[in-house]
C-alpha cells in the first residue's frame, strides 16, 4: 500500500475533536469572556448546536472560564484554550479540563507539547510550509489565519495538495453571509471570532450570533453543493 504522498506522517487525528466537528464544524472564539459569565454563554452555544468552544488565553482568568465551561457542557462537547503561545501553558489548560490547544501561529514546541498531553492542537498556519510542518508535528486541524488575508483562493489551491481528510479552518473576519465561498473552494469548517461574541453581550445575544452562524452554514453547504 502507498503511503498518502500529502500527508508527512501519520495523520491520526484527535477523535473528541473531530467528532464534535463532524456534528458542528464551527469553533467559538470566546475572547474577553469571565469566568462568571464563561458558563451561560458555553450552554448557549452548546443549546444552538455548537459543539467546540475555545477561551482564548488573553481573556481575564482564561482557566477559570475554561473550567467553569467545561463543568456544564455533556462529553460530547470539546472546550479549550485559544491563543496558546508557549507550551508551558499546555499543562495549565489541561487542568483545567481542557482539551483543545489553539494557536495563532505554528509554534512546533506548543503542537508537540499538547500532542504530548494527549490534547487536540489546531495550530495557525498561513503558508503550506507552515501547515506540513504542523501535520509532521501531529497537528489535528490546520487553522488558516488571518482567512480575511487568504482568502478563498489560497484554500482552494492548499486542498489541492493536503490530504481530503486533514480539516482546513479558515479564521477571521467569518460571518453568517459569507461562509459559502470557503467551503466551495473546500474548507471544512471556521472559527468565529467578534461576529459571534463580544464582551459584554449577553448569553441571549451569543445564543442569537450562534443560531445565525448554524442557519448560515446550513445555506452555505447548500450553495456549495450545487
Amino acid at each position: 500500500m502507498q503511503p498518502h504522498i500529502n500527508l508527512p506522517a501519520p495523520y491520526m487525528p484527535h477523535a473528541g475533536l473531530i467528532a464534535a466537528f463532524e456534528v458542528c464544524p464551527l469553533i467559538a472564539i470566546m475572547r474577553g469572556v469571565t469566568p462568571a459569565d464563561a458558563a451561560d454563554h458555553g450552554q448557549a452555544l452548546y443549546e444552538a448546536g455548537f459543539r467546540i468552544v475555545e477561551v482564548p488565553l488573553n481573556s481575564p482568568q482564561p482557566f477559570d472560564s475554561i473550567a467553569a465551561i467545561r463543568k456544564v457542557l455533556p462529553a460530547d462537547a470539546i472546550v479549550g484554550a485559544g491563543t496558546v503561545l508557549h507550551p508551558l501553558f499546555v499543562n495549565d489548560v489541561k487542568s483545567a479540563g481542557g482539551e483543545l490547544i489553539v494557536m495563532p501561529h505554528s509554534d512546533p514546541e506548543v503542537v508537540i507539547a499538547a500532542k504530548a498531553q494527549g490534547l487536540a492542537c489546531a495550530p495557525g498556519v498561513a503558508t503550506p510550509t507552515e501547515a506540513f510542518i504542523a501535520l509532521k508535528n501531529g497537528a489535528d486541524v490546520l487553522k488558516m489565519f488571518p482567512a480575511e488575508q487568504l482568502g478563498c483562493q489560497v484554500v482552494k489551491a492548499w486542498r489541492a495538495v493536503i490530504a481530503a481528510q486533514v480539516p482546513l479552518v479558515p479564521v477571521g473576519g467569518i460571518t453568517p453571509d459569507n461562509m459559502g465561498p470557503f467551503l466551495s473552494a473546500g474548507a471544512n469548517g471556521f472559527g468565529l471570532g467578534s461576529a459571534l461574541y463580544k464582551p459584554g453581550q449577553s448569553a441571549a445575544v451569543t445564543a442569537s450570533h450562534a443560531k445565525a452562524f448554524i442557519n448560515g452554514l446550513r445555506i452555505a453547504r447548500a450553495g456549495a453543493k450545487k
